[in-house]
Formats: structure tokens, C-alpha cells, sequence
């Protein structure tokens, strides 16, 4: 007892360790985004603007500063935006010259300015907002949706197997976010008539389906110059394609299709 009270009262005699509480700031880790902007209604020529943002108070993605941007320095900047997650496509833009979708592209580090620009060769409604109407409608061309026989039960399963399930992995993930198809020469050159890389992987998705019962039909509509045979496999579709898809592939099974009927 004595030797436990002596260590005590020589534990209690030692100096304690001074905690002192810091009221300072801590540094701010600046960064400069420049982001391209276009009012129609001004009538003034594109620019592009430097915005400030402190990344100790912003979340990892350009999306995250984007929206700081917004409701904290200038509500007029404008681009579309929804569920910040890689689902629903509406973020895509030009970051760093790489078309991506902004909630997925991580901010770079401080030190490096940061370029954000609308998909390349569309037509922009406003500042990082393009017009997808063209898109769409091609989209839309390609019936991108289920086509049974007529005359079947739809009371009853549409049964597919697994192994015919698993031909449309990498294409049912496409969220149409339009990034392969603005980084496609010759979707820039020719997206009048020709359909894009992404319009293409949806296509394709449908035509592999084995419960779609319309494929002919489906390959008659493909069948000319244009459509299809504008690609040159260059590949910047798969490159810069977010989701990682592979939509040069599947332009490629699209025209081995093709030959066969030939």
C-alpha cells in the first residue's frame, strides 16, 4: 500500500501536458475554376470567367463547386444538373478537355486552374447547357424500347435466360449523357445523318435483346451510308465514355450484324 501511495503522489507531482485550443482559421486551399459562359439574351460574345473557390469548403466534385458557384457567387450561372450520382446523364460537360459528367470528375488539386466548357459541337442554349433536341430525336429513331411479337401473352413472363441476360451487360447502363457521341469526329461532321456512338450502344442493346422480335426491321432502318458506316473506329466514345461502356464495340457488332445480312 505504502509503494501504490508513493507512486502515486509522484504521478500526481508531474508536470501535465498544456492543451491549448487554436481560434485561428485554417488556410484556405484556393482554386480557380474558369467556366464558359453565353447569355442569348445579352447579345454578347462568349467568354470565359474565373471563379475562386475555396476547396476546404466544397465538396470533391466539380459539381460541388459548380453548385457553390451558383448559390454562393453568381445565381446566374446555368447548367443542368439532378441526382449528383452517375445516374441520370444531365451533368455531362467539358472538364479539363474531357468530356465527363461533372458529379463523377474529381477536382483537381489547387495549384492547377480548371477549364469547364458545354459538350463540344452542339448548339449551346445557355453558358454549360447544350441543345440535346437533335440527340433525342435520334435516340427516339432507333425505337429504343422492347417490341414483342403481336398476338403474344403479355400476362405472362417474357422469359430470358441468363446467359441471353448477360449479352446486355455494358449496354443497359448507358445513361445517354451524350459524352461519347460529342467526342466522335464524325459525329461532329455528320450528326445530321449519322447516329453517334451512344444512339448506336442503345440500338445495339435492343438488337441483342432476345426477346425483341423486331430485328429485321431494326437492321433495315441502320442499312445505309450514313447511319452506321460513319464511324471510323477512332474510339474517343469509349475513351471518354463516363460509365466506362464500350460503345465502339458495339458499333462494331452493330455492322458484323449488318455484313450477315448482306
Amino acid at each position: 500500500m505504502a509503494l501504490l501511495s508513493r507512486a502515486a503522489s509522484s504521478l500526481s507531482r508531474r508536470p501535465q501536458p498544456v492543451r491549448i485550443l487554436s481560434t485561428a482559421a485554417a488556410p484556405k486551399n484556393l482554386k480557380t475554376f474558369s467556366i464558359y459562359r453565353w447569355d442569348p439574351d445579352t447579345g454578347a460574345k462568349p467568354k470565359m470567367q474565373d471563379y475562386v473557390v475555396d476547396l476546404n469548403d466544397c465538396g470533391p466534385m466539380v459539381l460541388d463547386a459548380l453548385i457553390k458557384i451558383k448559390n454562393e457567387m453568381d445565381p446566374t450561372l446555368t447548367f443542368r444538373r439532378s441526382c449528383r450520382e452517375g445516374i441520370c446523364g444531365s451533368c455531362s460537360m467539358n472538364v479539363d478537355g474531357t468530356n465527363t459528367l461533372a458529379c463523377l470528375c474529381k477536382i483537381s488539386d489547387a495549384d492547377q486552374k480548371t477549364a469547364i466548357y458545354p459538350l463540344p459541337h452542339m448548339y449551346v442554349l445557355k453558358d454549360l447547357v447544350p441543345d440535346m433536341s437533335n440527340f433525342y430525336e435520334q435516340h427516339k429513331s432507333v425505337q429504343p424500347y422492347l417490341i414483342t411479337e403481336e398476338g403474344v401473352d403479355t400476362s405472362v413472363e417474357n422469359y430470358q435466360s441468363k446467359a441471353d441476360r448477360a449479352k446486355l451487360d455494358g449496354l443497359y447502363e448507358c445513361v445517354l449523357c451524350a459524352c461519347c457521341s460529342t467526342s466522335c469526329p464524325s459525329y461532329w461532321w455528320n450528326q445530321d445523318q449519322y447516329l453517334g456512338p451512344a444512339v448506336l450502344l442503345q440500338s445495339y442493346r435492343w438488337l441483342v435483346d432476345s426477346r425483341d422480335a423486331k430485328k429485321e426491321e431494326r437492321l433495315a432502318f441502320l442499312d445505309d451510308a450514313f447511319k452506321v458506316y460513319r464511324c471510323k473506329t477512332i474510339m474517343n466514345c469509349s475513351k471518354t465514355c463516363p460509365k466506362h461502356l464500350n460503345p465502339g464495340l458495339a458499333i462494331a457488332e452493330v455492322k458484323l450484324s449488318l455484313a450477315e445480312g448482306h
